[in-house]
């Protein structure tokens, strides 16, 4: 995946990871993988900002209560810098009761609603697994039947990235 705005300046976008840690091995990796990428395309370390929290039924109060934050003027910092783009990290793998629906399909509702209501991208790291070795491979940990290893955090990464710098250029009616 590359960035489709590769001559814009990307070292002052804030960028929010927030990620359950259930399945702490994957989850862990995919952090990992987006934060190599946002550094790697520019983004400079200390507008990086992560947080966790328990599992992945909790990433949208946790995103919108995060993203509130950085609107809100603080002493240490009066004028308040809204983070660009968040990535939402957590792994949920389906067992044997309805408890693995119910939770991807309100974890998925909950972000695009918040990112929709506080137009500020969201980008969708939950994966939705039947099992503990597509998380792995998706992590890029093992490799699977047939095809290779490759951690999708580093795509989510490139994904902030692109659409901050959009976000960004929309607000001031320029079309990238």
């Amino acid at each position: 995946m590359q960035i489709q705005t590769t001559s814009i300046e990307r070292s002052d976008l804030r960028i929010a990871i927030v990620h359950a840690r259930w399945n702490d091995r994957i989850v862990y990796s995919l952090v990992d993988g987006a934060k190599k990428a946002l550094i790697e395309a520019g983004v400079v370390a200390e507008n990086i900002v992560t947080q966790s929290v328990p599992g992945s039924w909790e990433l949208p109060v946790a995103v919108e209560s995060i993203y509130a934050a950085s609107l809100t003027p603080t002493q240490s910092s009066p004028f308040p810098t809204p983070f660009d783009a968040i990535i939402a990290i957590g792994t949920l793998i389906k067992g044997e009761t309805m408890h693995f629906e119910y939770i991807a399909d309100a974890v998925s509702q909950g972000l695009m609603r918040l990112q929709l209501e506080k137009s500020v991208p969201v980008i969708f790291g939950v994966l939705t697994l039947l099992n503990e070795e597509q998380g792995l491979v998706r992590a890029g940990l093992a490799g699977g039947k047939g095809s290779a290893a490759h951690n999708h955090g580093e795509n989510w990464g490139l994904a902030a990235v692109e659409l901050g710098v959009k976000r960004r250029a929309w607000r001031e009616g320029v079309f990238l």
